[in-house]
């Protein structure tokens, strides 16, 4: 049996403007509200600080502001997107932005550590 190309195969190798089809079917969104939702998203609500008591450093989990918050979540931002590959930071920052307002991507994934180190450090929370 000989494998010959599907009908979807024919109408893409065609029709000349098919790619262009596909990237006009995406939904268009407000880029101040993706941005918002993506640092939303990212902002802690606790953080820890190391502090030196009885000649032993402890982990101390500490609640932080909303301006804290925005700035850490901005930082962290940005040191993921200028991990990713790629050529250029606008690139690489956008693609970031657009995972932390899904709820996935690196920047996500490190304010849950932070969430599992406050959690697990609970017990040193009378130091602060």
């Amino acid at each position: 049996m000989s494998r010959r190309g599907t009908a979807k195969d024919k109408t893409a190798k065609s029709d000349p403007n098919y790619p262009l089809k596909k990237i006009q079917k995406k939904k268009e969104t407000n880029p101040l509200s993706v941005l918002s939702q993506a640092t939303g998203g990212v902002t802690p609500d606790i953080a820890i600080k190391v502090r030196c008591i009885g000649g032993s450093t402890h982990q101390v989990p500490i609640e932080i502001g909303s301006t804290q918050g925005k700035a850490l979540a901005i930082h962290w931002l940005l040191g993921v997107s200028r991990k990713r590959p790629g050529l250029k930071l606008a690139f690489k920052l956008s693609s970031e932005l657009v995972d932390a307002a899904k709820g996935s991507g690196d920047a996500m994934r490190k304010k849950e550590e932070t969430h599992r180190m406050t959690d697990g450090n609970r017990a040193f929370a009378y130091f602060c």
